[in-house]
């Protein structure tokens, strides 16, 4: 009886594949690429260059724990225009803290269909003002990608 239920289940997943085009499926996106979440990369290109972005599409933030020879970072959710616009960390909500983007890295899920203010949020505010560190992504709401 369990070999026939797991080769439902394993026919069941096979045409769950075939049946829903790659280009519904949500992405994976390693913020940056291989430049990760560091300090002088130009963010809202990216975006621009990955995009659009769709619900349910996961964004991974990866950067390097603090030591002696890098900088702490960290990934805020702002909550407007104005406090993202002025890096106003105070108003932001901690996402992802300096030693989470370590490893496989702190991954975040578009659930929303509104606009998402990304920051990093270390040495008050300055790796945003001046280290280009933030962007902002609107997820679309239909997970089907134009080709």
């Amino acid at each position: 009886m369990e070999a026939r239920v797991g080769a439902t289940a394993a026919v069941l997943v096979l045409l769950a594949m075939v049946l829903v085009p790659e280009a519904c499926r949500a992405e994976r996106f390693v913020v940056g690429d291989a430049a990760r979440w560091t300090w002088g990369y130009n963010y809202t290109d990216w975006v621009i260059r990955k995009g659009p972005f769709f619900q349910d599409d996961t964004l991974v933030f990866t950067y390097d724990p603090p030591n002696a020879t890098t900088h702490a970072h960290s990934v805020y959710l702002m909550r407007n225009l104005a406090d993202y616009q002025s890096c106003n960390i105070k108003a932001g909500k901690l996402v992802a803290g300096v030693a989470q983007g370590s490893g496989a890295g702190f991954e975040f899920v578009l659930k929303k269909r509104k606009m998402h203010y990304f920051v990093c949020g270390e040495r008050q505010g300055v790796h945003c003002t001046t280290g280009l560190m933030k962007f902002v992504v609107k997820p679309k709401s239909s997970v089907c990608r134009d080709d």
